[in-house]
């Protein structure tokens, strides 16, 4: 593995999350993966090692580090793709309250995320749009000072275990579409409502549901920044926490190769051991090729966050190492399940767990045809 740009503190993260992952992870990921139970007990571990609080400012005791954020995400993806994303579920919020917040909504909500005593969500899909935000029906129609939300929210992840989601609504009325904003809306606000939580194929451990926004009022001070540029502000900030969606990525792909290896080297077949054989060994080489370019892309641009690069660049950089390193996941969680014959798609094996939770990355957190858009028009501008 190529350490280009990891520092000491982040060989150090790496060190311990990957001892921790082995020790302590591993042994519950099947078990989390079957029963599509909220892995708490995972949850409590990142809080008591103070892992959530890799991304966040100094100010806030983090240690302002993206990249050292997707190296603690790889390592827990390489043995659980659940108690990964426990961590990605943290951040989504930050960037975005960070990015466009208001100093009261930062007090508010940021040390409590940090320190792992709040949970967030963000919730963007309906039924009708997914990649289309400017689709979206939710309306926040502005009575005095509060706003009042109504529409229908799915596949908002986390959204039953957190204690504020992040709504994007249409403000204005009458036949004024209005702009879209964000809206902090605290769980226990009346009106905001959490559906039964979907049976899904992959990442199963973090439950994601429909969300029922109905007379929801909230105060005006909820709206994340200004009305004129919070929602653009938090949109572009979630740039910066794409990379780790990639690190999820990796960890998957280098997983999925790590049982692999173990595998082959394990069985044999006419008189000699599978990975003897040259046809077997040429598909190693693939997964390892494809795992360490992916690698390459999501720490580069992980480290241009920390470096401050910001805008049509960053966006680039996010979209490739995105794109890359989860059509990559599939791919190699793909070459996996044949290493493993009848038993790949066996449950009994784990393997296929890393083939369901890959199909999952190339569809989340912006499609990949969508981050193709967005590189194709960058290319072509």
């Amino acid at each position: 593995m190529s350490h280009f740009t990891l520092g000491e503190d982040q060989l150090q993260v790496q060190e311990l999350v990957r001892r921790v992952a082995r020790e302590k992870v591993a042994p519950r990921a099947q078990e989390i993966d079957r029963t599509a139970e909220y892995p708490q007990d995972m949850f409590d571990m990142l809080k008591e090692l103070g892992l959530f609080l890799l991304p966040f400012p100094e100010e806030f005791g983090g240690a302002n580090s993206m990249l050292s954020a997707c190296v603690a995400v790889e390592e827990f993806g390489r043995v659980c793709y659940n108690t990964a994303y426990l961590l990605l579920v943290q951040w989504v919020p930050i960037g975005a309250i960070m990015a466009g917040g208001t100093e009261e909504q930062k007090k508010k909500y940021l040390p409590g995320l940090a320190a792992g005593d709040l949970r967030g969500a963000i919730s963007l899909t309906e039924p009708q749009s997914g990649s289309d935000l400017a689709g979206l029906k939710t309306r926040a129609v502005r009575d005095g000072d509060h706003y009042v939300l109504n529409g229908n929210k799915i596949w908002c992840t986390n959204s039953g275990m957190a204690d504020f989601v992040l709504v994007a609504a249409r403000t204005g009325t009458g036949d004024d579409r209005g702009k879209i904003n964000l809206f902090i809306v605290d769980t226990d606000t009346p009106g905001f409502n959490v559906g039964p939580k979907e049976d899904k194929m992959g990442a199963r451990g973090v439950p994601s549901h429909s969300v029922y926004l109905e007379d929801c009022r909230v105060p005006a001070t909820a709206m994340l920044g200004d009305e004129e540029t919070g929602f653009r502000v938090a949109m572009a900030a979630l740039n910066e926490s794409r990379p780790i969606i990639g690190a999820r990525a990796v960890g998957c792909a280098q997983g999925a190769l790590d049982h692999s290896v173990a595998f082959i080297k394990d069985r044999h077949a006419f008189g000699q051991s599978i990975a003897d054989f040259q046809g077997i060994r040429w598909m190693v080489a693939d997964m390892e090729t494809q795992t360490q370019a992916a690698r390459l892309l999501v720490y580069q641009a992980a480290a241009a966050v920390d470096a401050g690069v910001r805008g049509h660049a960053l966006g680039q950089m996010a979209a490739i190492a995105k794109c890359f390193s989860t059509d990559t996941a599939m791919k190699v969680a793909t070459d996996a399940v044949q290493l493993f014959g009848a038993a790949g798609i066996s449950n009994e094996y784990g393997i296929n767990r890393y083939f369901r939770d890959a199909k999952v990355l190339q569809i989340i957190e912006g499609t990949n045809q969508i981050q193709r858009n967005i590189i194709s028009r960058n290319v072509l501008r």
